[in-house]
């Protein structure tokens, strides 16, 4: 990890530079094209005051983790913008609707009532967001994923509902290398014909894109400490 991570003296543009140039040589080193890996600027708890330096500097693609934080505070920053929002978060499934109003992206479908919601949801018109199954990668018990055995069952139901599901997500125990983990859901995706990959944070996003993933999630890096 580099003094990037935690230097907010320097401005937005030049950090956002400098993550684009990472991923970049990553992507190179792997045999990849930088522009198949969207950077999601992770904007949960962050003011308005602090994600416009990042809009003015070109990012388009920002996560939130709550429907009810993004509501309040997109509107007004979207007005007149091309972007993508994507909700990286847990989704309560009474959330569904308005989730989909709102989103561009879902990450964290993993369970079948919320593949029930968000189907109805898209079938009344609200919208029709990008879909990534989140896969409890490590197996632990406080985090959110659907198991790795109940993927397949997930995904049957996932498509025969009519959603669009365009990858997987994981997010791999901390403090450990998550090469293995990512790997491993890269070849989960394979084996279930799903090109799209949300894995990889301020920590270790290179290793994702060296990996495969086609959607990194960064805040720390971007924003600073919080």
């Amino acid at each position: 990890m580099s003094d990037i991570d935690h230097d907010t003296s320097r401005p937005a543009f030049a950090l956002l530079a400098e993550i684009r140039a990472r991923i970049a040589h990553a992507a190179a080193l792997a045999g990849r094209k930088a522009d198949d890996i969207e950077l999601i600027a992770i904007s949960k708890t962050r003011p308005a005051e602090d994600i416009v330096p990042l809009l003015d500097a070109g990012q388009s693609s920002f996560g939130e983790n709550r429907v009810q934080e993004a509501e309040a505070k997109w509107p007004g920053l979207r007005a007149g913008r091309s972007l993508r929002l994507h909700l990286v978060g847990q989704l309560q499934s009474n959330k569904a609707k308005d989730a989909v109003a709102l989103f561009d992206a879902i990450h964290s479908i993993d369970r079948p009532s919320l593949v029930e919601a968000l189907a109805r949801a898209i079938d009344a018109g609200g919208g029709r967001p990008d879909c990534f199954v989140q896969v409890n990668i490590g197996e632990e018990a406080q985090k959110g994923g659907c198991a790795i055995d109940d993927l397949p069952t997930l995904l049957k139901q996932a498509r025969d509902a009519g959603l669009p599901v365009v990858g997987l997500m994981a997010v791999p125990p901390l403090d450990v290398e998550p090469a293995p983990y990512f790997a491993l859901l890269a070849k989960l995706a394979g084996r279930h014909g799903l090109a799209g990959l949300s894995m990889g944070m301020s920590s270790d996003f290179e290793t994702a894109v060296m990996l495969g993933a086609t959607h990194v999630r960064v805040g720390t890096a971007l924003f600073g400490a919080r």
